[in-house]
């Protein structure tokens, strides 16, 4: 097998070459773009959805512990009420 050293160690100068011109045109020149990030109204609506499921464990949690203790007093009369205007919708 043979194997040529001089071009390789051309290329790569030349490829070291580029590399050093691309630097010293970027720091020469004001950099112009800017980084910009735009979330989707899909991932907004996850982000709301996941606050509200976590609020909800909260409050299922608190109550759960309040019948637990017995400190939980249940309207049963408002209770009747709002069943019987959901089913007459």
């Amino acid at each position: 097998m043979k194997i040529n050293g001089y071009q390789s160690i051309h290329k790569y100068q030349s490829y070291q070459h580029q590399q050093q011109n691309k630097t010293e045109n970027a720091a020469g020149q004001p950099k112009s773009q800017n980084d910009k990030v735009e979330i989707s109204a899909e991932a907004k609506h996850l982000q709301t959805t996941l606050r509200l499921e976590q609020e909800r464990k909260e409050k299922i949690e608190k109550l759960k512990q309040q019948v637990e203790s017995g400190g939980y007093k249940m309207n049963h009369e408002e209770t009747a009420k709002k069943m019987l205007a959901f089913w007459n919708r």
